[in-house]
C-alpha cells in the first residue's frame, strides 16, 4: 500500500496525482474469520487496527452496511478533550488524548489533530465554582486545566460579547489547552488504511441481517453478502446498537438512540482559535481549517434513527450562538446533518464482553464517541483478544446498571437524553 511522505507527495504532484495506490483493498468476505467486527466507523476500524498491531490478530473482518465512514465518525463536530469530573472517565479520555497526540505518526496518515484548546464558559458564580471543582479533579489526575478570568477570555476570543449587559454575562471559564480538534474523515481513512495493510478485510456494503448461534454462543453472522463464521463477534455500531442487538434476541439495552444535529457556516476569516462551549445551554463551536464555523447543540429530544434533524433545534442552536456572538447574525449556514447517538443511562460508555458468549459490545458513547476513538479501539481490542478488560475500560461494564455502580459524570440520573 501507499506510504505517505514529502517525497511521495512531490512525486505524485509532478505526475498529476495519477499514480496514487488505493488506501485500502476491496476484498470479498471469506467464509470465516477469527474476529468479525460489525461497524465500519471509527471505533470498529480502530479496534481492527489495534487487534492487528498490538495483539497480532490479523484474520479480522470489519463489516460496514454502507460505505466506510458513513455513520457517526463522519457526522460529528470533531472535538477532542479529556475534561471530565469522575476519575473513571478522566483516566480513559486522558489515555485517548495521549494516543491522539501521536496518532498521525502512528498511522503514517495526517489526521489533522490540532491542539487549539477547549474552553468551557461560566455565566454565573455557581457555574464558575463548578468548573473550578472539575478543574481541580482533572489536575489531581495529572490532566491539564486552567481557570480563566473574563479579561483573559476576552483576549483569547475577541468576538465574544463580554459586556455586563449581555443576556448571559461571562464570569470566567475552564480551559484545557491540550484539547482541540481532528479531521473526522481522516481518522476513519487512516485507521482503515492501517488495518488493511496489516491484513484486515474491510468489507463495505455488507449489512448484518442476523447472528449465527450454537446454543447460546454466537458463532458468526448472516449478512447481505452471505454467512460469515467467526470465533468472536464484536458489535460497534453506535446509534444502531439497539436494532443490531435485537437481531441477537436481546430486546432490552440500557441505551436510547437520539439524533444530534451539527452545522457548518460559510467560510470566514480566522475568527476563533479554540473550541468554545456555552454554559447556559448546550452549544459548542469551533472554526475549521477552511474557515467554516462548525457547531452544534442539544439532542432533538425524542428517539429516532433518522440521520436528519428538526427545525426547533436549528432555532435553539442559532439563538445560543448569537447570545455569545451577536456579530455572527448575518453569517449563512452552509449545511447541516444529523448523527444517531446511543445515549447510555448514565452518560458513560459500555466496552465489555458479552452479553452472549462469543459476543463483545462497544456502545453508549453519547456525545463522546469521536474523541474516544483511539482509546476505545485499543481497549476494545484488548477485551476481545484477552477476554478481559483493560484497566481503562474495566469500569464500563454492561452490568453496572443492575449493580448500581453507575458512572454519572453530569449527575443527571437515569435519563439518557440529559447526558
Amino acid at each position: 500500500m501507499a506510504e505517505y511522505s514529502a517525497f511521495s507527495l512531490l512525486k505524485n504532484a509532478l505526475s498529476g496525482n495519477r499514480d496514487w495506490k488505493p488506501a485500502w483493498r476491496k476484498p470479498s468476505p471469506k467464509a470465516s474469520y477469527d474476529v468479525v467486527i460489525i461497524g465500519g466507523g471509527g471505533h470498529g476500524l480502530s479496534t481492527a487496527y489495534y487487534l492487528a498491531k498490538e495483539f497480532g490478530i490479523t484474520n479480522v473482518a470489519v463489516l460496514e452496511k454502507g460505505y466506510l465512514g458513513s455513520g457517526n465518525v463522519g457526522r460529528n463536530t470533531t472535538a477532542v478533550r479529556s475534561n471530565y469530573l469522575l476519575p473513571q472517565n478522566t483516566r480513559f479520555y486522558e489515555h485517548s488524548m495521549k494516543m491522539w497526540e501521536n496518532l498521525s505518526h502512528d498511522l503514517n496518515y495526517n489526521v489533522m489533530f490540532s491542539q487549539r484548546g477547549v474552553l468551557n464558559l461560566a455565566h454565573t458564580p455557581g457555574q464558575l465554582d463548578d468548573l473550578a471543582r472539575k478543574g481541580n479533579a482533572m489536575r489531581h489526575l495529572g490532566v491539564d486545566a486552567e481557570l480563566m478570568t473574563p479579561a483573559e477570555i476576552g483576549r483569547r476570543v475577541p468576538g465574544l460579547d463580554m459586556s455586563q449587559s449581555a443576556r448571559f454575562p461571562i464570569y470566567g471559564g475552564l480551559m484545557q489547552e491540550r484539547a482541540g480538534t481532528a479531521r473526522h474523515d481522516a481518522v476513519a481513512w487512516g485507521y482503515a488504511r492501517g488495518a488493511d495493510r496489516r491484513g484486515v478485510d474491510i468489507i463495505e456494503n455488507c449489512e448484518v441481517t442476523g447472528f449465527l448461534r450454537d446454543g447460546d454462543r454466537v458463532i458468526g453472522v448472516s449478512t447481505s453478502r452471505g454467512e460469515i463464521r467467526a470465533r468472536k463477534v464484536a458489535v460497534a455500531v453506535a446509534g444502531s446498537t439497539g436494532r443490531v442487538m435485537q437481531l441477537a434476541g436481546i430486546d432490552r439495552m440500557p441505551i436510547e438512540s437520539h439524533v444530534l444535529q451539527a452545522f457548518v457556516s460559510e467560510s470566514l476569516k480566522p475568527f476563533l482559535d479554540t473550541v468554545l462551549t456555552f454554559g447556559m445551554g448546550h452549544f459548542y463551536v469551533g472554526q475549521s481549517d477552511k474557515g467554516g464555523l462548525v457547531y452544534g447543540g442539544d439532542l432533538d429530544g425524542y428517539n429516532s434513527y433518522a440521520q436528519r434533524g428538526s427545525l426547533p433545534i436549528v432555532e435553539e442552536v442559532m439563538s445560543e450562538m448569537l447570545a455569545l456572538f451577536p456579530s455572527l447574525a448575518p453569517v449563512r449556514v452552509l449545511r447541516s446533518w444529523g448523527g444517531v447517538c446511543d445515549m447510555s443511562m448514565d452518560g458513560s460508555p459500555i466496552i465489555t464482553t458479552g452479553p452472549l458468549p462469543g459476543m463483545y459490545l462497544n456502545c453508549g458513547w453519547c456525545y463522546g464517541g469521536f474523541k474516544a476513538t483511539p482509546a476505545s479501539g485499543f481497549c476494545f481490542a484488548h477485551t476481545i483478544a484477552k477476554d478481559a478488560p483493560h484497566e481503562f475500560n474495566a469500569p464500563f461494564t454492561l452490568d453496572r446498571f443492575s449493580r448500581g455502580t453507575v458512572i454519572d459524570d453530569k449527575g443527571q440520573g437515569p435519563t439518557p437524553r440529559m447526558h
